[in-house]
This record gives structure tokens, sequence and C-alpha cells, in this order.
């Protein structure tokens, strides 16, 4: 059989590129890593799913990543959910819920344990939408705001997050599953806090 005059073309590989991280508190690195006999560039922190993993597990470039696209889809909406927009209060509420307060509780389950300096980053930005909605008076308590409008604190959020995370592992079939939400015991190099703390503690 002669060859096909139009040959289908060859789609190349994509490699996409891969770094290493050293998760800990220690200034000193792991070894370096090879994969195909070509060392890893070292990195202080990476992305992963959509989540922005540093060195420490602070969560402090995650959260104000998260910031930065907050403040960018707000700059967006403005015309529909400002001061001057004749949209329906419960309207304007229902936009921040679908469409702005996704974006900070993606992978909360996660990144809930963050210290409060860097959760008051997002806090900050609620109560930045929140009175921008309802149009209110600077003399307004940020607290009445939410409470009129019966929107939880950001580490409310992440308390009901992370029971319900806690309810799905429990009645997960497989068992592996079902112990990533169990108590760990001994040191704790990275964090002071594990997310089961804010279930058990809440």
């Amino acid at each position: 059989m002669s060859p096909s005059p139009h040959p289908q073309p060859v789609t190349p590989y994509i490699f996409y590129p891969s770094v290493q991280v050293t998760f800990t508190l220690n200034k000193m690195t792991c070894p370096p890593v090879k994969l195909n006999n070509d060392h890893l560039p070292q990195a202080d922190e990476v992305k992963y799913l959509g989540i922005q993993l540093d060195r420490r597990l602070t969560w402090r470039k995650h959260i104000t990543t998260k910031r930065k696209q907050l403040d960018f889809k707000l700059r967006n909406l403005h015309w529909i959910i400002g001061r001057k927009s004749q949209l329906a209060l419960e309207n304007k509420l229902l936009v921040y819920k679908v469409i702005l307060k996704p974006v900070w509780t993606y992978g909360i389950q996660l990144w809930e344990t963050a210290s409060n300096s860097n959760l008051e980053i997002l806090e900050r930005f609620q109560s930045k939408v929140l009175r921008i909605i309802t149009d209110a008076p600077w003399y307004v308590p940020n607290t009445i705001i939410k409470r009129d409008l019966q929107i939880p604190t950001v580490k409310q959020e992440a308390r009901k997050y992370s029971a319900n995370y806690r309810k799905r592992l429990d009645t997960h079939p497989k068992n592996r599953a079902n112990t990533l939400f169990k108590e760990q015991f001994g040191t704790r190099r990275l964090k002071r806090q594990y997310p089961t703390d804010l279930v058990t503690n809440g």
C-alpha cells in the first residue's frame, strides 16, 4: 500500500515544568532530586491544582494571590453590585455568593489553618464587598452588616467546611480516606494547627 498523501500530524508530548520544594521550618534544603537524569530546579513555592504551596505552609502566597484575583473580579462587577447599581440587595448578595465567594473558599479545607493575620486579608475583602453592596455609611460596624446579612466570617466558614469534610471522610467507603482526618501524633514540624484542630476545638 502506498503511503497516505495527507499524513496525520504527530502531536508532540508536552512536558510541564517540575520543581523541588522542601516543606520545612529549617533553613536547610533536601538534596537535589533527579527526574530523567536531570536535576529538578529548587523553589520555595509551587502551584498545585490551583493552590499555592509555600515552603513553610504559611499560605501567605496563596491568600495574597486570591486577594488579587478577587480585587480584579470586583472591579469588573462594580457596575452591577456597586453603590449606584439599581439591582436589589438580595440579588447583589447572590452575585457575591456565586461569583466572588467561591474564589476564596476554594481549598479552604487545607489553608484554613493560616495565621489570623493572613485570614484577615480575606476578611477585609469580604467586609469591603458587603459595605459596597449595602451602601452602608462609615459609622456602621462590619459586624453589624454581617449579622444583618447573615454572612459568616472567614473563620466560621472555615470551621463549617472542615466539619463537612470530616463527615464525608467518616462515611467514605475507603479505609485510607477514613484516616485522613484522624488526630496525628508526634512532632508538628510545619504548623501549630491541623485542620482537625478547627473541628475539635471550634
